[in-house]
């Protein structure tokens, strides 16, 4: 494992990381990452289901030495997963060329992120959510000088997490819950003040550590 005291975290370095990321190629990965690995009993479920496409943003803020992620809280009144924690990102409609075409779109809509601060640098495996979504994560640097305006119809908050504070494995907390279905399922939690970083974000992030910076 890599000492994070002596690593950097800058957005160029993150730059490079995404582009010669490690592990099995992305169409392959998504059953060995994040809390996918962790549920492997789920996995001929979810390989069975029908999913809508989706992508989301995981903007990297090029903040000299302290870049950070861009994160919203999700509005209340949204029919699936309200409340949460999440990157900006949404279905891939059919007007929309790739996957970073949608997250850029997206995230825009989102929370009024212009997309010529935006350079997409990559992307991480699925991540297969039995909500029914096939999620491309597109990896993401931001230059400074943008401004945001949230969509109060679908974000509460939006706010940023240092990207040095997510990549330590020490802030990557297990957890297990019961859900509707009668299954427990395991996730990771990664508490930041009084935001509970958990599921999908959390196993993209975990993820995102495993692909770049394990």
């Amino acid at each position: 494992m890599n000492n994070l005291v002596e690593m950097e975290f800058t957005a160029e370095d993150f730059r490079a990381r995404a582009q010669r990321q490690s592990g099995a190629p992305l169409a392959e990965a998504w059953r060995n990452h994040g809390d996918h690995a962790l549920n492997t009993d789920l996995l001929p479920f979810l390989e069975t289901m029908r999913l809508k496409d989706a992508a989301v943003l995981v903007p990297v803020v090029n903040d000299g030495n302290a870049p950070r992620i861009i994160l919203t809280q999700r509005t209340d009144k949204l029919r699936k997963h309200s409340g949460q924690i999440a990157f900006p990102g949404g279905g891939i409609d059919d007007e929309d060329e790739s996957p970073e075409a949608a997250a850029l779109r997206e995230a825009h809509e989102e929370i009024g992120l212009e997309p010529q601060f935006v350079e997409t640098v990559g992307r991480l495996p699925h991540y297969l959510a039995a909500t029914g979504f096939r999620i491309t994560p597109v990896l993401a640097v931001v230059q400074p000088g943008f401004t945001l305006t949230p969509n109060p119809d679908e974000v509460a908050e939006v706010f940023d997490v240092p990207l040095a504070f997510l990549m330590d494995p020490a802030n990557h907390q297990r957890g297990s819950k019961l859900f509707r279905d009668g299954v427990y399922r395991h996730f990771y939690e990664m508490p930041y003040g009084e935001h509970h970083i958990w599921g999908i974000t959390a196993g993209i992030l975990r993820t995102l550590y495993e692909r770049l910076y394990s």
